[in-house]
Parts: structure tokens; C-alpha cells; sequence
């Protein structure tokens, strides 16, 4: 990297972090069992609990998002018992894989890559499987850019003795998601996602429900990632485990910034930069992959005839900005434009611009400069809250 070189990063995990969280974490590392960082352990805590809108208390991990979703599946059920997994991108194999490697029971409810589940669909699969012990589903699938239907599946399992297990890694602090007003049983994030942190953090927030089930599961094999052991530890301001404390230095810079700007205007923030993305490919005549798409990022299809491997690397070697590009079975077919992170309304322009440019110089024909106005139209017509 050169002093001309200029990188742009809007790929969906890892993100731009803000300079407050850079700075933060620089600081000078203390021991993790003085009261000095018990203290800040006890306001993350704190500002956990308004992030995911819940009363109970958040656990972290020094882990991606992964590992939480692991020690969901390792704390939660038992060799042997049945749980429906809603499958419709890489994150929905996931928690099929992880629930295999457990010696679970997975029934698998098989999306359309690019679609929502059906509410029907997952009703008639509980319905079937009333041994069920819980339902395993993203509530932004990220390799797909859907959105599933999370609060009306949690209606239907609410009252039952399923739990509902949701991945929230890339949904969480990006649009509505009250663990507490949905009756959602065990929420997974991480802090590579909207929260705008460097890789190497996760969440977990559990209901009374699910915390019975920890108390009551003696058989599953966990160590570190034993949820009782790290509830016992966070009631003493302290962790199980020596923590990540620089990225928790930038965690608590992170969340006092969220509670000083607020959800709903981080919510109406990510619904801006995200329309107005839309509006833009739409401008160029192109197609976006998901039916029921998320804030979070928007998924262009590839148009025929271009190769997306060149599409990628010219927009990341020319042009120095990163994207991410399709995984498994859409590898190649499509491009993700996140809008998570430390961004605003020129990254935006900038995604749309290289993309515009990288397209025409691949030889696709497209109305250069239509996608960027598009966009400025949109912001000059919504202001920012």
C-alpha cells in the first residue's frame, strides 16, 4: 500500500470502525481483574441490555459470531433432541452444521436463496415435529440479504416449550429487533457487524425459558463457552476468561455513542443509506437478489455476460474498494454493498460509482452516472433524523 492508495471498505463484517472506537482501543491495556475494568465491565453491561432491549443480562465472548452461535446449540440442547432449522443461505447451513456436530436432530425447512420463509411454513413444521426442542433461524440471512420473518415466528413459539434461537449478527442495532417484546429465547450478535467494532466479539442474550433449559442441561459437552459459568462471572463485574480488553475499551466507546444518537435514528440512518443504494441499482437497470431484503446491505445480481471474479478484483485493485462478492452457491452471481458500520451517505455514491465504472469498463453497457444520481436524488429528498 502506497501513500496514493486510498482503501474503501463496505464489505458486511469486518466494517469501518469510527475513530472514537480506534482511539479507545489504543489505549494502554490494564489487567482484567482490577476494579478499574470491573467498571467498565459494568457499564457495558448496562448498555448491552439497551442495545437489545431486554432486562436480562447479555453475555460476551471473545469469539465471532460463531462461537456464540455455537454456545447456543452446546448450552441450549441435548445429543439426540430435535430442532427445526430454517435453511436459506450459508448462516441457515451453519446452524445445521453446528447442530449436527452436537448430535442434534436438525428437520430442516429448505428457502429459496433470495426469499423470506413462509410464517405458514415454520407454523406446519412445529405443528409436525412436536417433540421440537427449538427453532434455529438468522434474522438476516447475510449471504442472501433477506430478511426472515423473526417477529411472527416468535408469536408461534412464544408460549410452547420450543425455544426460538436467532442469529442477529448482522440485523442487530440495523432495524427493530426488542429481544424482550418479540419473546425471542436466545439472540446471537457480534461486533463486527453494526456495531462497529473489528472482529472477535460476540452476544448472547437469553429469556428465563431459555436460561431454565441451561440450568436443566447437565449432558452437553462446554467449557468455555459454559453460559453459567460467564452469567456467574458478569454478576461479579468480571469475566470467566481473560476478556478481549481492547476490544471491550471499544465496545463501551461504541455504546455510549449508540445511546447518545439513539435506535430509532440508528434504525432510520441504516433504512436511508440502504434506500437510497436500491435506488441507484435500480437507476442502472439492474437486479437486486433479495425479495425481502435488509437494511443491512443490499445484494446486486451480476449482470449476464460479466464475470463477477473480475467484477470483484477490479473494483478492489483498481478502484481500491471492497465489496463482498457471493458465497457457495453464489459465488460469482452477485455483489454485496453493505451499509453497516462507520458509513454514510457518500459511501454510498462511492459503492454506486465504482460499480458503474467497473461494469462499464468490463464492457456491460449501462447509463454511466445514473446510479449516483439516483442516490443523491434520494438523500437530497430524505433527511437525515
Amino acid at each position: 500500500m502506497n501513500l496514493l492508495d486510498k482503501k474503501v471498505l463496505l464489505a458486511p463484517g469486518p466494517v469501518p470502525v469510527p475513530p472514537q472506537a480506534l482511539l479507545a482501543m489504543a489505549r494502554p491495556v490494564i489487567h482484567h481483574r482490577l476494579p478499574e475494568f470491573s467498571a467498565i465491565l459494568e457499564k457495558i453491561r448496562e448498555d448491552l441490555k439497551y442495545l437489545f432491549q431486554t432486562k436480562e443480562d447479555v453475555l460476551f465472548f471473545a469469539s465471532s459470531g460463531t462461537g456464540a452461535m455455537e454456545a447456543c446449540v452446546a448450552n441450549l440442547f441435548k445429543s439426540g433432541e430435535k430442532v427445526i432449522v430454517v435453511r436459506g443461505g450459508k448462516f441457515g447451513e451453519r446452524w445445521g452444521e453446528l447442530a449436527e456436530t452436537y448430535g442434534l436432530n436438525p428437520v430442516y425447512i429448505d428457502v429459496t436463496w433470495g426469499e423470506a420463509v413462509s410464517v405458514e411454513v415454520v407454523k406446519k413444521a412445529l405443528a409436525d415435529n412436536p417433540d421440537a426442542r427449538g427453532l434455529l433461524i438468522q434474522a438476516h440471512e447475510t449471504s442472501t440479504g433477506v430478511k426472515h420473518p423473526v417477529s411472527e415466528i416468535a408469536a408461534l413459539t412464544r408460549d410452547t416449550e420450543v425455544l426460538l434461537v436467532v442469529d442477529a449478527i448482522s440485523a442487530l442495532g440495523v432495524y427493530p429487533l426488542p429481544f424482550d417484546e418479540l419473546g425471542v429465547d436466545a439472540m446471537v450478535a457480534g461486533s463486527q457487524k453494526s456495531i462497529a467494532l473489528p472482529p472477535g466479539l460476540s452476544f448472547v442474550a437469553l429469556s428465563q425459558k431459555a436460561w431454565q433449559r441451561v440450568e436443566e442441561n447437565n449432558e452437553s459437552p462446554r467449557y468455555y463457552f459454559d453460559f453459567r459459568k460467564e452469567k456467574k462471572a458478569l454478576g461479579k463485574a468480571t469475566t470467566a476468561f481473560t476478556p478481549a480488553v481492547s476490544l471491550l475499551y471499544g465496545l463501551s466507546e461504541i455504546l455510549n455513542r449508540i445511546k447518545e444518537v439513539g435506535l430509532p435514528r440508528l434504525f432510520a440512518h441504516y433504512k436511508r443509506l440502504s434506500g437510497a443504494c436500491r435506488a441507484g441499482v435500480k437507476a442502472l437497470g439492474l437486479e437486486l437478489f433479495a425479495k425481502e431484503p435488509c437494511e443491512a446491505l443490499t445484494i446486486v445480481k451480476v449482470p449476464e455476460g460479466v464475470d463477477g471474479a473480475k467484477l470483484m478484483k477490479l473494483m478492489r485493485e483498481k478502484y481500491q474498494v471492497t465489496m463482498a462478492g457471493g458465497q457457495a452457491k453464489l459465488k460469482g452471481k452477485v455483489v454485496r454493498i453493505a451499509h453497516l458500520g462507520y458509513q454514510g451517505p457518500l459511501d454510498v455514491i462511492v459503492a454506486l460509482s465504482t460499480l458503474e465504472m467497473a461494469l462499464t469498463e468490463l464492457g456491460y453497457q449501462l447509463p454511466l452516472g445514473a446510479g449516483v444520481a439516483a442516490a443523491q436524488k434520494y438523500f437530497l429528498e430524505t433527511e437525515e433524523e
